[in-house]
């Protein structure tokens, strides 16, 4: 059973972490029974009109469990994460469904997010059968957390900034060792060509695949005859999900 749990404005301008570190820090702590397959970040427009810290992003894990697994243990451990872990100005929202249970009203209402401003009982209108939490302030993440479990699951968008050992593969590489991490490599030069499996992958110090067709895709441009490097660089500004956090205990203090 797969299941998305969606977090959105965990954070505010003073906070030492963004959400995506939250997150990252959440699958972390999970118990082994909790399969993790990735974490993903979605981007959410900056308009005047919407309130967001410094990059307006939000982010879904994607945890494989049995199907006798808890997913009330699942959304007990999140909202614990969240309260020991937002900030105190922040305004966190909580999503947790089903792959199943994400369907296309869901998805549809997730596109719009990412393009204009919508409202809280527009989340709630969409969100009716699935688990929506709103944990403090304002409780506006739930927009954000309903939109990274419904672009997540429509798959053409956001990028992994957790995936099996993307964290540990060098920054010169090859292309079947990105294959053989699970992420494919594709071209978006102009005029494409396709990356072979010898091909050297240069300058790969920040690898962050995209979301594409529901798998993570290393988007490359050629430098030189069987020579590549990342089409995308790491922003310079704003919050940092890279470094790599130790895993915590799950601490167990009911709200």
């Amino acid at each position: 059973m797969r299941v998305y749990v969606g977090f959105d404005d965990t954070d505010d301008k003073d906070a030492p972490i963004g959400t995506g570190r939250l997150v990252r820090e959440f699958v972390y702590s999970l118990p082994e029974d909790y399969h993790v397959m990735g974490v993903v970040r979605h981007q959410l427009p900056r308009l005047g009109d919407i309130p967001f810290t410094s990059n307006n992003s939000s982010a879904c894990a994607i945890i494989d469990m049995s199907q006798d697994g808890s997913i009330e243990l699942l959304r007990t451990l999140a909202v614990e994460h969240i309260m020991n872990h937002c900030a105190p100005g922040s305004d966190p929202g909580l999503c947790i469904a089903k792959e199943s249970e994400i369907g296309s009203e869901i998805i549809d209402f997730s596109k719009i997010v990412t393009g204009q401003l919508v409202t809280q009982q527009n989340a709630m209108d969409v969100t009716k059968s699935i688990e929506l939490m709103g944990l403090g302030g304002t409780n506006d993440g739930i927009i954000g957390a309903t939109a990274a479990i419904g672009l997540t699951k429509f798959g053409w968008c956001g990028r992994f900034i957790e995936y099996g050992k993307l964290r540990d593969l060098s920054s010169s590489l090859h292309v079947y060792d990105l294959y053989d991490a699970g992420i494919q490599v594709v071209s978006v030069d102009r005029d494409p060509l396709v990356p072979l499996l010898g091909d050297l992958v240069q300058s790969a110090t920040w690898i962050r695949p995209s979301l594409w067709g529901g798998r993570p895709v290393l988007q490359v441009q050629n430098i030189s005859h069987g020579v590549w490097e990342p089409a995308h660089g790491k922003r310079k500004k704003g919050h940092s999900v890279e470094a790599k956090p130790e895993a915590k205990d799950a601490q167990h203090t009911a709200k």
